[in-house]
Protein backbone atom coordinates (compact mmCIF):
# COMPACT_ATOMS: atom_id res chain seq x y z
CA UNK A 1 0.00 0.00 0.00
CA UNK A 2 1.29 3.40 -0.70
CA UNK A 3 0.58 6.98 -0.29
CA UNK A 4 -1.19 7.09 -3.49
CA UNK A 5 -3.82 4.18 -2.07
CA UNK A 6 -4.73 6.92 0.39
CA UNK A 7 -5.34 9.63 -1.70
CA UNK A 8 -8.88 8.84 -2.72
CA UNK A 9 -11.61 9.65 -0.92
CA UNK A 10 -12.15 6.09 1.10
CA UNK A 11 -11.30 6.57 4.54
CA UNK A 12 -9.33 3.45 5.76
CA UNK A 13 -9.92 2.70 9.18
CA UNK A 14 -7.78 0.40 11.63
CA UNK A 15 -9.04 -0.72 15.37
CA UNK A 16 -5.83 -0.77 17.76
CA UNK A 17 -6.01 -2.90 20.97
CA UNK A 18 -3.87 -0.72 23.36
CA UNK A 19 -1.69 -2.01 26.32
CA UNK A 20 -4.91 -2.05 28.92
CA UNK A 21 -6.34 -4.38 26.43
CA UNK A 22 -8.76 -1.13 25.41
CA UNK A 23 -9.80 -0.93 21.59
CA UNK A 24 -9.04 2.02 19.32
CA UNK A 25 -10.52 2.88 16.17
CA UNK A 26 -8.68 5.11 14.09
CA UNK A 27 -8.29 6.48 11.14
CA UNK A 28 -5.54 5.50 8.55
CA UNK A 29 -3.85 9.45 7.86
CA UNK A 30 -0.98 8.26 5.65
CA UNK A 31 1.66 5.56 5.37
CA UNK A 32 5.31 6.74 4.78
CA UNK A 33 9.03 6.27 4.73
CA UNK A 34 11.42 7.50 7.49
CA UNK A 35 15.04 6.05 7.03
CA UNK A 36 14.97 2.50 5.83
CA UNK A 37 11.25 1.56 7.07
CA UNK A 38 7.77 2.31 6.38
CA UNK A 39 5.49 3.84 9.28
CA UNK A 40 1.88 4.63 9.67
CA UNK A 41 0.19 7.14 10.98
CA UNK A 42 -2.95 6.96 13.06
CA UNK A 43 -5.82 9.52 13.92
CA UNK A 44 -8.47 8.31 17.18
CA UNK A 45 -12.01 9.04 15.56
CA UNK A 46 -13.01 10.02 18.94
CA UNK A 47 -10.50 13.01 18.61
CA UNK A 48 -10.68 13.51 14.28
CA UNK A 49 -12.95 16.39 15.06
CA UNK A 50 -10.99 18.55 17.01
CA UNK A 51 -8.00 20.19 14.99
CA UNK A 52 -5.16 19.14 17.83
CA UNK A 53 -6.16 15.13 17.58
CA UNK A 54 -3.25 13.18 19.52
CA UNK A 55 -1.77 10.73 16.25
CA UNK A 56 -0.45 7.56 16.54
CA UNK A 57 3.14 6.24 14.81
CA UNK A 58 3.76 2.90 14.05
CA UNK A 59 6.26 0.86 12.33
CA UNK A 60 4.14 -0.30 9.12
CA UNK A 61 4.69 -3.89 7.16
CA UNK A 62 2.80 -6.02 5.34
CA UNK A 63 2.94 -10.35 5.51
CA UNK A 64 3.29 -12.50 2.72
CA UNK A 65 -0.35 -12.34 1.78
CA UNK A 66 -0.54 -8.22 2.23
CA UNK A 67 -2.04 -8.12 5.43
CA UNK A 68 -1.30 -5.02 7.09
CA UNK A 69 1.35 -5.53 10.41
CA UNK A 70 1.83 -2.99 13.04
CA UNK A 71 4.78 -2.50 15.58
CA UNK A 72 5.88 -0.13 18.38
CA UNK A 73 8.75 1.88 17.82
CA UNK A 74 11.37 1.05 19.81
CA UNK A 75 13.64 4.06 20.87
CA UNK A 76 12.97 7.84 21.15
CA UNK A 77 16.16 8.40 18.32
CA UNK A 78 13.39 6.14 15.90
CA UNK A 79 10.70 8.22 16.80
CA UNK A 80 11.95 11.69 16.72
CA UNK A 81 13.07 10.63 12.67
CA UNK A 82 9.84 9.40 12.58
CA UNK A 83 7.96 12.35 13.98
CA UNK A 84 9.90 14.78 12.15
CA UNK A 85 9.54 12.88 8.92
CA UNK A 86 5.33 13.24 9.91
CA UNK A 87 5.74 16.98 10.13
CA UNK A 88 7.47 17.13 6.59
CA UNK A 89 4.66 15.37 5.24
CA UNK A 90 2.01 17.40 6.80
CA UNK A 91 3.95 20.69 5.58
CA UNK A 92 3.76 19.41 2.17
CA UNK A 93 -0.08 18.83 2.43
CA UNK A 94 -0.55 22.03 3.44
CA UNK A 95 1.89 23.75 0.73
CA UNK A 96 -0.19 21.72 -1.54
CA UNK A 97 -3.37 22.72 -0.71
CA UNK A 98 -2.33 26.66 -0.73
CA UNK A 99 -0.62 26.03 -4.02
CA UNK A 100 -2.99 23.35 -5.50
CA UNK A 101 -2.13 20.49 -7.28
CA UNK A 102 -2.19 21.88 -10.65
CA UNK A 103 1.13 24.35 -10.50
Amino acid sequence: MSNKDLENDDEMYVTLTLDDDSEVECIVITIFEAGERDYIALLPTSTAETEDGEVYLYRYAEDAEGNPELASIESDEEYEIVADRFDEWLDEQEYNEMVGDDE
